[in-house]
């Protein structure tokens, strides 16, 4: 997720803990309104007022970034101690109504069910605890409990309320590890099975010997350029042919051969600008396409090639008049990519033809 998604993710669970205030100060007012909170309308009013300005505050915060200076940018464990302390000042001003408001100790403890430590968990649940427990012990120390029996009760069933909540969250983060150690084993199999199908890829689309694309992947790459060309745009296309290949194989063996065929590649694509498409077409044939290419620069490119290749001295091989011929033709829009190959293949056989070694074009006249 990115930075803006999880600060929107924040800002909305705040807004969720700042309706949960709303609420509680509803209730606050309701609560005076019956005689049942002890302290007078100004308190209530200080009270609320301030409850407004630390959520205006911590909205602040959230707005303009702070937050993410954090290591929980949530600032979860603070927004609960805020809201238990909000809640312990309004238990200590209430009589009778005490018990009823106990259900917002689990709200704001359920806030942070998801997001706190099991340390910090437990932290404000013992706050919770001791904090009523003080009260309670407060009023009965100045005589001030109506019904000490019930008080009693109201802490038990705190007691035994907040226990269920530490183990349930304890139970929750558990699953939550597991869950998460889970999606990460699912991610690193994801991971490794688009690493084995890039790699399926590059042998389906790779020539084991030489490392260059295979005839069908340049059929692919071919008519996938030609697709998208644009009026005015050319292409250069050149059937080349290693000259007397089977003999080297009958002379020095495959092994030979091979050698040969890996030099070949290894020249050519030295050769080659970036963005050039070349491709072995069968044995000892292979293919090159130069996009937005002219006749001068395919030529001057074919010509550079073969002048290379002739260059050629193989380690602990005593091959020797190594020579190519090449059939050249140029691709314009809406033009048949079987037809220009026939085109380039009826060019290499003339060259072939008058005496290998040589390039040429399906443009030239065939009888200069």
């Amino acid at each position: 997720m990115t930075h803006n998604a999880i600060q929107r993710l924040l800002l909305k669970r705040f807004a969720l803990a700042a309706g949960t205030y709303a609420l509680a100060l509803m209730l606050l007012w309701l609560a005076f309104f019956t005689g049942h909170y002890a302290e007078s309308l100004t308190s209530v009013v200080v009270g609320s007022a301030l409850v407004v300005t630390s959520q205006v505050v911590l909205f602040g915060v959230f707005y303009s970034g702070c937050n993410l200076r954090f290591s929980d940018p949530s600032l979860t464990e603070a927004q609960v101690l805020l809201g238990l302390g909000w809640q312990t000042w309004l238990i200590a001003h209430l009589d009778q109504a005490r018990g009823a408001f106990l259900v917002f100790y689990v709200l704001i403890l359920l806030f942070g069910l998801f997001h706190l430590s099991r340390r910090s968990f437990i932290r404000c649940a013992m706050l919770v605890f001791f904090s009523f427990s003080a009260i309670t012990l407060w009023d009965a120390y100045h005589f001030q409990l109506t019904d000490p029996a019930l008080a009693a009760l109201q802490v038990c069933v705190l007691f035994i309320v907040l226990v269920w909540l530490v183990f349930y969250a304890s139970y929750v983060q558990h699953s939550r590890q597991r869950m998460r150690q889970r999606r990460f084993a699912l991610q690193a199999h994801q991971d490794t099975l688009r690493g084995m199908m890039r790699q399926l890829e590059d042998l389906v689309a790779t020539d084991e010997l030489t490392g260059l694309f295979n005839r069908r992947h340049f059929l692919r790459l071919a008519s996938r350029e030609l697709n998208s060309m644009e009026d005015g745009v050319v292409h250069g296309l050149a059937l080349i042919d290693l000259d007397h290949f089977k003999r080297i194989n009958d002379v020095h063996g495959h092994a030979a051969g091979d050698q040969v065929l890996q030099a070949f590649a290894a020249v050519a694509t030295a050769c080659l600008r970036e963005g050039d498409v070349l491709a072995r077409y069968g044995g000892e044939e292979f293919v090159v396409l130069l996009p937005d290419c002219n006749a001068e620069r395919l030529t001057s490119c074919c010509e550079r090639l073969r002048i290379a290749f002739t260059d050629v001295e193989l380690i602990g091989l005593n091959v020797s008049h190594l020579s190519l011929s090449a059939g050249m033709t140029l691709l314009e829009l809406d033009d048949d990519l079987d037809d220009a190959l026939h085109r380039a293949d009826q060019a290499l056989y003339r060259a072939k033809r008058d005496g290998r070694n040589r390039c040429a074009a399906a443009w030239e006249n065939a009888d200069a």
